[in-house]
Formats: structure tokens, sequence, C-alpha cells
């Protein structure tokens, strides 16, 4: 059996100001940077290995708690969000020709135009993650945090999600003859 711990990065400009980032490379703005500074792994995850996505949100938010680099793995890249790039998620929810819809209709098909899957992200992550065989934490993004918690709980993307996934907050995954699964275990950062 082996542990994977999901962190999400810090906040960015568009985070606060509700848009759809995808792979658009934002940095962490100045206040996240101030939060997470003081901010470390806790215990038995601060020797783990340390991966985070490509972009620099999640580089930066995985150096600032850990005071190291990270190997950086493509596959955590964030969803490729394709037209609603960049996008205000509340101005899409209010068009009813955008497409756009709440995360508990959207199913493992779920597409922006021209963007990525849900299952496309799966399809990346998933292999990943079950390629695992030491306790890890990943830096990554929600929608790759969404899609590997779906995965451990069976959550189709139909219907509120078994959890919330907030910041300053290790989701700790195992991962056992080929399963992810989460029973509910959350451990949050400390400070120094």
């Amino acid at each position: 059996m082996t542990k994977l711990a999901l962190l999400r990065h810090g906040h960015t400009a568009w985070n606060r100001e509700g848009r759809l980032q995808g792979r658009t490379d934002i940095p962490l703005d100045e206040e996240a940077r101030a939060q997470l500074s003081p901010q470390r792994l806790p215990g038995d995850w601060q020797s783990a290995d340390l991966i985070s996505s490509p972009l620099l949100r999640a580089k930066e938010t995985a150096e600032l708690v850990t005071a190291r680099a990270p190997k950086t793995e493509p596959a955590l890249i964030e969803m490729n969000w394709g037209d609603w790039e960049g996008a205000y998620g509340r101005e899409l929810r209010a068009d009813p020709d955008s497409g756009y819809r709440d995360i508990e209709e959207w199913g493992w098909s779920m597409r922006p135009p021209s963007g990525e899957s849900l299952q496309e992200v799966r399809d990346r992550v998933e292999p990943w993650a079950l390629s695992l065989d030491n306790p890890t934490v990943a830096v990554c993004h929600i929608g790759i945090m969404r899609v590997l918690l779906g995965c451990a709980t069976d959550w189709d993307f139909f219907g509120a999600p078994p959890f919330a996934v907030k910041r300053n907050r290790l989701f700790v995954l195992t991962i056992s003859d080929g399963v992810l699964r989460w029973d509910g275990e959350i451990e949050r950062l400390v400070s120094d």
C-alpha cells in the first residue's frame, strides 16, 4: 500500500476573480505567498516524494511549504478549459447558451468547447497515481484533485461531491492493488 497526499496550490489573482485558469500559467498572488510561507507539511509527509504540476502556481506552492524544489509531472497539469479558459464562471453559468453547467451535472464526459473532457483528465492522471510506490505529496489543481478524489470515491460527477477541496490541506489517498481509495483522511498544513 502507498499513500498519495494531494495539496491544492495557493490563490492566484484569477482564483480570487472567479476566472477559470486551466493551463494559463498564472503565478501565486502576494497574499498567497504570505499565507503559505509559514506553512509546512505535517510529520512524515516532510520526507515524502514531492511532485507538482508544471504550472508556476503549483511549483511555487510546493517550494513555499517544503523549502525544496519539486519534481514536475506533466500528468498533473490542470484540465484544459478550452474556449472557457480565462472566462468568469459566474458569467458562463448565467449564459444559457454557453453550455456551462455546475459540477453536479458534469459527468465524466463533460468537455469545455475546444477543451479536455474529465475522462481525458482521468486517463492521464489515474495511471500516474497508480504507478506510485513511495509516499508522495502532489501539489496540483482543483480539477486534478476532483478527478482523483472522484476515482477514489466512485463519484461520477453527478450529484453533490462527497468532498470539498479546500486549500492548505492534504487529501490522503491510498493506493493498493491497482485501486485508489479515500477514506476521508485530511491533514492540515502546520505553521512554523
